[in-house]
């Protein structure tokens, strides 16, 4: 028995795993552990392809698997924060449609699921991406409650924008759109070691880091949104 084909799909049933774990922590709206668990889940989900390359063993199965554990870590898990955000700030429309109304977060989990079986036949996302990758969108909707909890005694701006009902369907719609969206966003690969190849990738992770460091968890959807700024920005001003 050859132990080391099935290390990779370990890893990712472990993800998958850590998906289930945040589901539950985000039905007891305990949204710090469910963004940890998430956070694990990415992390696992970074090194079964990894690990997959450096033993030879990808396969069609790893790469359904993959996916599968995705749609519950980095697509089930944000469109239920995002239902449970919305529901939070509609407390009082529990009549009528409205009450049907937070559901509506949902559109985040059909746009990953989209963004995942798509990505399986795309062959042009071999060394970047087209659209906003999942776990990078899961990241940037999980950090949103987190903001409120934490940044709403210092802003009250931020407060009103994360509890309002619209302004969250809007959050989630953008979503969807931006994980299928055709637009180019650079891949943070380094191949090659010297500054005149990597200069976007190093100023991105050099910023990232600076906003992580001052902005603690407003940093995340900052960083989501700056690298969707500057994959812009190269892709109409600086790529050649």
């Amino acid at each position: 028995m050859n132990i080391k084909k099935h290390i990779p799909n370990t890893i990712t049933l472990l993800n998958l795993f850590c998906g289930c774990i945040a589901v539950v922590f985000v039905s007891k709206d305990q949204f710090e552990m469910a963004f940890f668990f998430v956070c694990l889940g990415i992390f696992l989900d970074f090194f079964d392809g990894f690990f997959a390359r450096l033993f030879k063993v990808s396969g069609p199965l790893g790469l359904q698997l993959d996916s599968l554990a995705d749609m519950v870590t980095s697509g089930v898990v944000p469109g239920f924060v995002m239902f449970k955000m919305i529901q939070s700030s509609s407390v009082y429309m529990s009549e009528g449609y409205l009450q049907f109304f937070p559901y509506l977060g949902f559109i985040i989990t059909l746009g990953s699921c989209f963004r995942l079986a798509k990505f399986n036949i795309d062959t042009r996302q071999t060394d970047s991406f087209i659209g906003l990758p999942t776990p990078a969108n899961a990241l940037f909707i999980l950090s949103l409650p987190l903001v409120k909890e934490y940044y709403s005694g210092e802003s009250l701006m931020v407060l009103e924008i994360l509890t309002e009902k619209w302004v969250l369907l809007l959050i989630s719609l953008f979503s969807a759109y931006i994980l299928n969206a055709e637009i180019p966003l650079f891949s943070l690969k380094i191949k090659k070691f010297n500054f005149k190849d990597n200069a976007l990738q190093v100023i991105f992770l050099i910023s990232s880091l600076l906003f992580l460091v001052f902005l603690d968890y407003l940093a995340i959807p900052l960083v989501i949104i700056f690298y969707v700024l500057l994959s812009v920005i190269n892709n109409k001003f600086l790529k050649k």
